[in-house]
């Protein structure tokens, strides 16, 4: 296994590896949080949540296995070279164990709190049988081999695939709705500073060693950081941009206002003073 060539970039590596930890980690809890605060998960889309967790759970058993199984590391090395350093570090382990919880929790309060008429649509439960029925197939094939390293590159595929999809369901529901209301910006913005951190430890760990073999031999990783910022930014539009909703309601209040004239009509005093006459009157 190689080591590092230059200490100050290893703690740079180290640095936008917890960096990525901790933005991506955190990025949970405003969703979280939003849903507790208003005890409705209205707005959040269910589908988003059940692929997430299917996403998060298949990266998760590629990070444990590769970084701590001594079998799949050397079968690694035996492909790319023992040259090469492992792809995984242990923010990406902690990271994808975190995300398991948090998600699970979300995934929790759509079952407890005001979910008003929305519901997971039969296309994400289908999708999420058929990824984990080609996982137990991969499986079964790969055991009277041991090629532990393909079958955990196949969950490596799935968190890729299903980050891909995961996204697409809340995109569209922001532009159905024209309204991210009860979708946290948060989220997505902590999820955006989480990606590019993870890329550029990836590029830190090439730049040190010289080769590109850790972009390609950890290629799930590459793209959920490229297909993590792709998403994030459509969102950020969305957010700011296409549907702002608190400025959409300053900006009526103002115009409401405007059309309101600065000094009444006489006759408009007149009525209002009688009004006030009657009422008191009736006392």
């Amino acid at each position: 296994m190689a080591s590092w060539n230059s200490i100050p970039l290893e703690i740079t590596y180290d640095t936008f590896g917890w960096l990525a930890f901790f933005s991506w980690s955190i990025s949970f809890y405003p969703q979280v949080i939003l849903n507790f605060r208003r005890k409705s998960v209205v707005g959040l889309n269910f589908d988003f949540v059940l692929l997430n967790l299917t996403k998060h759970s298949s990266y998760t058993i590629y990070n444990v296995c590769l970084y701590f199984s001594p079998v799949i590391q050397r079968q690694y090395f035996e492909k790319y070279g023992s040259g090469e350093m492992i792809p995984v570090a242990a923010n990406d382990v902690a990271f994808s164990i975190h995300a398991v919880l948090l998600t699970a929790i979300t995934l929790f309060q759509i079952v407890i709190f005001d979910r008003g008429t929305q519901k997971v649509s039969k296309i994400s439960v289908g999708i999420v049988i058929a990824v984990w029925l080609i996982a137990a197939i991969c499986f079964f094939i790969a055991l009277p081999s041991q090629s532990w390293l393909w079958l955990i590159s196949i969950f490596n595929s799935i968190q890729v695939f299903m980050t891909v999809v995961k996204y697409i369901p809340q995109a569209v529901m922001n532009f159905a709705r024209k309204s991210t209301d009860g979708f946290s910006i948060g989220n997505i913005l902590l999820d955006f500073v989480g990606g590019l951190a993870n890329y550029a430890q990836m590029a830190v760990q090439s730049i040190d060693q010289n080769s590109w073999v850790n972009f390609y031999g950890n290629i799930g990783k590459t793209l959920l950081s490229l297909v993590s910022i792709f998403f994030d930014i459509i969102f950020m539009c969305q957010h700011y941009l296409l549907y702002p909703a608190k400025k959409a309601t300053f900006r009526s209040k103002l115009e409401r206002e405007g059309k309101e004239p600065l000094v009444k009509s006489l006759e408009e005093t007149a009525s209002e003073n009688v009004k006030k006459i009657i009422h008191l009157n009736s006392l």
